[in-house]
């Protein structure tokens, strides 16, 4: 009970704390009348404004012409040509003016696209409609609560701030009254003859969509997301600030959030996104900037706080918080730099892409490492506070520090000066003297961070991955070198900071990448010209020159002035870009990719290549658009490809040397490995048994050889030494497939799919390539793993190489760590499996020996499980031994190491379609196939079948063996039904036979 009476005296205290900002006095009553000449752009107004005794009334005038000017029912004459109109203490009364404004379009200067129109106009009257925003109306310098009547053409449609509106038509014509009688800084109204108008209802807020008729299709859409994210924000902050809210299309192209209503241009409405992000934006501007007002004098907190609440919300839920901070810290050290940076309490408002990286990208890290700090749960609950505090108010950062530190009971003074009130963001280095060592049963990880040029008050985020997984730890720091110790569980392999991207900081090189954006921003000193097509560029040139860059060709550039510069390189063929490069990205209409400066990494290179002047002319403006990508491609003005070159996920340190890397260069295709080793003995091709894509590639290394008119033979491990004669003969066309499979045992023996070699034997048998059976019988590498090489019969000790090599201690230790995957393995047994394996490389080894020993003018290419051949440890340097022949190793998707293998091969994956299947586990039994159990493959539990019942025969073929059966499925289709004849044995005694049809799969 305590504690819940210490929250609510923290909950009351601070409204003690509070000053008005808008004493109820000072607060006027605006009630203002117009009605307007669309053809002549006019608006006609009468404004009455309530007034006290004392009260002084400073109105800004703006364009506006002044008819009459009335205080306490006396005419007040204006002199001269003034903007603010200042009117001294008087009695209780009415201030009534009279007046007319015309506004139309700005004309824009002959020559001047349409895009270098710096700002739109924010009043307007014309044939498209009607825009008013700012000073369109007498504005006082304080709050009003406004009521505002407005005579229209009758098919006219209109919206304003207002919490009630009533509309009724006189002599023809529509009145429309809005009501707002909360204290508000600012009117605005924005009409037109073609809104189509939606309604709905979320809670108590009423809900309108005002859209244009080619576009009403979209306003359910707009209204069903504004009830989501009314019903997300009232959960967080409490009650919609107001009974209605609508959207509303505009003809200009805008994207407004004001009270009670969000105005979009058409062009931005639809796009399909937005409801999914600009939409919630606006809405959430509502409660923060439109019910609590910014105090403009102590800087605008509301862009940050919605951004954070808003887009950034959005892209946490879909699990890409982390990449959206740290694409706002790229753009902050994109664009801020030591001249244009300033303390985010000095944003007021955006006026370029510095000005936005503060105010909005700086503004929201700010309130993300304050929820942070707080927990969630004090940050909603003092953002609540807030809004119920200073609503209808203007607010600054101080309000919003009370409000936190009235909930979470903390001072943060400390907090809001170093992120509010000072610029800049933390730089953090770490420091390289990282130092692991065992103590006491654990691992002690010792580090230094150093901060510069001043030192943050930070709760740091350290990430320590093992080979057990990742444990993160906050280090509170404070000072320029912080010296931080842990004791952990695992020896870490790498160390990660802040790899969530929770702190406003700067990037180090391995996390930042080359992007558009730091391009623009760093102000390109040299522009390389193109060897020729230069007229092609001359927009891109122009835009250049006048931000100051050199112009040069490519032969005039320098060594120094890479290491000094960012550059600009034009042109598809520029000797620069090649010498630097090489040859580089896509070829579409307008290509710009941006790279490191290799020279100096710091600064970055602009490649931009254009087939023609209007592709670059149509694409080069939207440039500004695409900061965060790294490679940009435009097809006639439209966007077709763009991406971001990956980089690091935080500050990164490596502990443990992982696998080493390859040599880029010397990357090649399969055909280019096997024209490099074509003349060696030797063709290792290692598989995983299972992955036919391992097997399509041996077969194209087979292919590749036999072409050249080599005799190649194929040494392989599937098949046993005592069958070679079967195979012989399915080569020569003796046999044909059924009885190979048969002759060699190839079911009992090898087991795996026999579809997936089925292609190399199909070829060798067409082109009479011999194949050569390498392996030991089973059952006798079998009995040496339980027994070993000693418990052999003397007939079994025949098919023992003489030549058997144990020495080989690296080798050793790699069946080391296989053997311990197979924790039901006793130690005392790893022995046994050491010799098995053993003899079965060695006697593959020597069957390769054998068969050059007979033929030697013979190529073979071995085709074994990766295991047997990976360092050459188990079959080839073993062959190469007995006969001193040149190979080479080529491994199928296995990891990178030192000395693995002559190439490694990283196939696609190909599909295959195996043997159906009965769905049916079997055994062999006093000499017939019994069913021991079923699976989820096949349909032969669900036919009827029974566990113990007979298999006689498969489509009246005859069954005593399971490789019988698996040879009898291997040549059916896939949904081909099969009939299984069975033995059951009857309850009561005696066998029933019965037959089921079965659909293998």
């Amino acid at each position: 009970m305590l504690s819940g009476l210490l929250l609510m005296l923290g909950l009351l205290l601070p409204t003690l704390g509070y000053a008005e900002p808008h004493p109820a006095g000072d607060i006027l009553d605006y009630h203002l009348q117009v009605s307007f000449d669309i053809q002549a752009s006019q608006i006609r107004g009468h404004a009455r404004i309530a007034v006290k005794k004392g009260q002084e009334l400073n109105l800004q005038k703006g364009n506006l012409h002044i008819i009459d000017l009335h205080a306490d029912g006396k005419k007040i004459d204006i002199a001269g040509r003034v903007e603010t109109i200042s009117l001294q203490p008087f009695e209780d009364g009415f201030v009534e003016i009279r007046y007319v404004g015309t506004f139309r379009s700005p004309e824009r200067p002959e020559g001047v696209a349409a895009r270098a129109t710096s700002r739109l106009p924010n009043r307007l009257i014309d044939l498209r409609g009607i825009f008013l925003d700012g000073v369109w109306y007498p504005k006082p310098d304080r709050m009003c609560t406004y009521r505002l009547t407005v005579t229209l053409p009758s098919e006219y449609e209109a919206v304003s701030e207002a919490e009630t509106v009533a509309t009724t038509i006189r002599e023809g014509q529509k009145v429309i009254s809005f009501t707002f009688p909360h204290p508000l800084d600012s009117l605005s109204f924005v009409a037109t003859s073609r809104y189509q108008i939606t309604k709905d209802r979320f809670n108590d807020t009423e809900i309108f969509a005002y859209f244009f008729p080619e576009d009403e299709k979209l306003a359910l859409s707009y209204i069903e997301h504004t009830k989501k994210y009314l019903k997300l924000y009232e959960e967080l902050f409490g009650k919609f600030p107001y009974n209605r809210f609508s959207v509303v299309e505009n003809f200009l192209p805008t994207g407004y959030s004001l009270p009670t209503y969000a105005l979009l241009g058409q062009s931005v409405v639809r796009l399909p996104f937005i409801v999914e992000t600009a939409l919630g934006h606006e809405i959430l501007h509502q409660w923060f900037g439109d019910s609590v007002y910014v105090d403009d004098e102590k800087g605008n907190w509301a862009e940050g706080l919605t951004t954070y609440l808003a887009d950034h919300l959005y892209e946490e839920q879909k699990g890409r918080g982390f990449e959206y901070r740290k694409e706002a810290l790229i753009q902050y050290q994109s664009y801020v730099n030591e001249k244009n940076e300033f303390p985010l309490r000095d944003f007021h408002e955006r006026v370029n892409r510095s000005s936005q990286a503060i105010g909005y990208g700086k503004a929201f890290m700010v309130f993300h490492m304050l929820e942070n700090y707080l927990g969630q749960e004090h940050f909603h609950e003092s953002l609540r506070y807030f809004v119920r505090e200073m609503r209808f108010k203007r607010a600054g950062w101080e309000d919003l520090q009370r409000a936190f530190e009235a909930i979470s009971q903390r001072d943060l003074k400390w907090f809001f000066r170093q992120w509010v009130d000072e610029k800049g963001v933390a730089d953090l280095r770490l420091e390289e003297d990282v130092k692991v060592k065992p103590r006491d049963g654990k691992f002690e990880v010792e580090f230094t961070i150093t901060q510069k040029p001043k030192a943050y008050k930070i709760d740091l985020p350290v990430s320590f991955y093992s080979a057990l997984g990742r444990v993160t730890h906050l280090f509170p720091i404070d000072k320029e070198k912080n010296h931080l110790k842990i004791l952990l569980d695992d020896w870490p392999r790498k160390l990660v900071i802040d790899e969530d991207y929770d702190l406003a900081r700067t990037l180090v090189r391995g996390e930042l990448p080359p992007v558009i954006a730091r391009l623009f921003a760093e102000n390109p000193s040299i522009l390389v010209l193109p060897p020729s097509g230069e007229k092609v560029y001359q927009t891109v040139i122009e835009r250049f020159k006048k931000r100051g860059a050199r112009v040069e060709e490519a032969g005039q550039v320098k060594d120094a002035d890479l290491r000094t510069s960012s550059l600009i390189i034009l042109g598809e063929e520029n000797s620069l870009a090649e010498r630097l490069y090489g040859r580089v990205g896509k070829e579409a209409g307008f290509d710009l990719i941006v790279k490191e400066n290799p020279w100096n990494r710091k600064k970055v290179i602009g490649i931009f290549r254009g087939k023609s002047k209007k592709e670059v002319d149509e694409a080069f403006p939207k440039m500004f658009h695409y900061g965060q990508y790294s490679e940009v491609s435009f097809e006639q003005g439209r966007n077709v490809y763009k991406m971001t070159e990956t980089t690091d996920r935080g500050m990164v340190k490596e502990l443990l040397k992982q696998t080493p890397a390859v040599e880029v260069p010397a990357l090649k295709d399969l055909a280019g490995v096997v024209r490099e080793a074509e003349e060696r003995k030797v063709f290792y091709v290692g598989e995983t048994h299972d992955q036919f894509s391992h097997h399509v590639v041996q077969l194209e290394v087979i292919k590749s050889l036999h072409q050249k008119k080599k005799k190649v033979a194929i040494g392989m491990e599937m098949f046993q030494r005592p069958f070679q004669g079967a195979l012989d003969d399915y080569i020569d066309g003796r046999i044909e497939e059924k009885e190979l499979l048969k002759n060699t045992e190839y079911f009992k023996r090898w087991k795996y799919d026999y579809n997936l070699y089925r292609p190399i034997l199909q070829y060798a048998r067409a082109e009479k390539i011999p194949v050569v059976a390498l392996n030991i019988q089973t059952e006798i590498v079998e009995k040496v793993a339980q027994s070993g090489l000693e418990s052999l019969t003397e007939e079994e000790k025949k098919f023992v190489p003489a030549q058997m090599d144990f020495s080989d201690e690296a080798y050793r230790e790699r069946l080391r760590k296989i053997f311990q995957e197979h924790k039901n393995f006793p130690a005392e047994n790893f022995d046994l499996f050491c010799q098995a394996q053993i003899l079965w490389d060695e006697t593959m080894a020597e069957s390769i020996d054998s068969f050059f020993k007979k033929n030697p003018e013979y190529q073979m290419v071995v085709l074994a499980g990766n295991g047997h051949l990976s360092f050459g440890s188990g079959i080839p340097k073993r062959a190469a031994q007995r006969n001193g022949y040149d190979y080479a190793i080529l491994l199928n998707g296995v990891e990178i190491e030192k000395d693995v293998a002559n190439f490694l091969l990283y196939p696609e994956v190909v599909p295959i379609e195996g043997s159906p299947k009965l769905g049916v586990f079997l055994r062999e039994e006093k000499g017939q196939v019994v069913i021991q159990g079923f699976s989820s493959e096949g349909g032969a539990e669900k036919a009827g079948m029974r566990e113990g019942d007979v298999i006689l025969s498969l489509d009246q073929r005859s069954i005593h063996t399971v490789d019988e059966a698996r040879l009898e499925l291997l040549y059916k289709k896939r949904g081909e039904p099969v009939k299984v004849r069975i033995s059951r044995k009857e309850p009561q005694g005696g066998e029933k036979e019965m037959e089921f049809e079965v659909t293998p799969r």
